[in-house]
């Protein structure tokens, strides 16, 4: 019997993520490149396609034998062209991505929103299983969002459904980048626990912090967890907030959607019970019961796979058409 197997690809602003899947989903291999950026998107594009072929070839497996590529991209995508709008972290904009990496490799491609991607994986592999109405957010650098109903990606007309990151929690909230006020964003991502802890710490509102930055320089999300565990009541305040808001934004997704899980992944998440109990809360209060007692929150479980997981079964989706 003929082995077969599928591409998927992650294309971030630092790294290529680039797995082998069997047709199941599992891992055959999987390695990373640096993001070429500043060379510009066609060496994006053929360092990846380049890197595949290696892969292919390591692993024994002819073009035949592969399915297609997956493709995950930061940034809003035409999925039925395959037409990149614009990926601000990679300098792409208006880019023919599907067309141009079919030139380059002969093999069918299919390219998707990242976070979009990263849902799908969470669905088909990880903590999503066993439902196929569910929301998967991204707790890092901002809020990343991917909304599935009946098995399929809500896009909306220009690629940005289920941004969820710009959902807007406190219309008098801090200027987001996206150009509007007070964004789930600036609240509980990455970014927005760092500045709130490092203010703090500058302001000289906790001695614990304030020492953390002096011997380290700079702080992470992480550093806010571990100071409230010591007892930091400061620390704990920027946590109860990120979590109020996260939870806050994501009942209106729930009392709108009515999904079975919310999938919540990203660095923030390693936090575990000390992140998601908070968030729980919040949500209780401000989501319809019905839509509350209905919906399970959870971390995610496929990490830094998720993305190429994805893209796997967008081509797994593709060829069943």
């Amino acid at each position: 019997m003929t082995k077969r197997m599928i591409v998927g690809v992650d294309i971030g602003g630092t790294t290529i993520k680039i797995a082998l899947l069997d047709p199941n989903g599992e891992i055959i291999t999987k390695t990373q490149i640096p993001t070429p950026v500043s060379e510009g998107e066609d060496a994006i594009i053929g360092k990846m396609t380049n890197t595949i072929d290696q892969l292919m070839a390591e692993q024994g497996f002819t073009k035949e034998e592969a399915y297609g590529i997956g493709i995950g991209v930061p940034g809003p995508v035409d999925t039925d062209t395959g037409f990149v709008y614009e990926a601000v972290n990679l300098g792409i904009k208006d880019t023919a991505l599907k067309a141009k990496t079919e030139a380059l490799t002969g093999l069918p491609t299919y390219v998707e929103n990242d976070a979009n991607a990263a849902a799908l994986g969470e669905m088909w592999r990880g903590a999503g299983q066993g439902t196929d109405n569910l929301v998967a957010i991204t707790l890092g650098t901002g809020i990343g969002g991917g909304i599935i109903i009946d098995g399929k990606i809500v896009h909306g007309v220009k690629g940005v459904g289920g941004e969820i990151g710009h959902v807007t929690v406190n219309p008098d909230g801090p200027l987001c980048n996206c150009g509007k006020k007070g964004c789930m964003e600036r609240y509980g991502s990455a970014t927005a626990i760092i500045l709130g802890i490092e203010t703090a710490a500058k302001e000289g509102r906790s001695a614990y912090l304030a020492k953390q930055l002096a011997e380290k320089g700079s702080l992470t999300a992480k550093d806010a967890f571990d100071a409230a565990a010591e007892g930091d009541l400061v620390a704990q305040e920027v946590i109860d907030q990120a979590a109020f808001y996260t939870g806050f934004g994501l009942s209106h997704i729930a009392n709108l959607l009515n999904p079975a899980k919310i999938v919540i992944g990203g660095g923030v998440s390693a936090a575990g019970d000390a992140l998601f109990s908070l968030i729980r809360k919040s949500f209780d209060t401000y989501t319809w019961k019905i839509a509350a007692d209905s919906c399970e929150i959870l971390p995610a479980t496929l990490g830094n796979d998720a993305g190429v997981i994805g893209a796997g079964w967008l081509v797994k989706q593709g060829e069943s058409k």
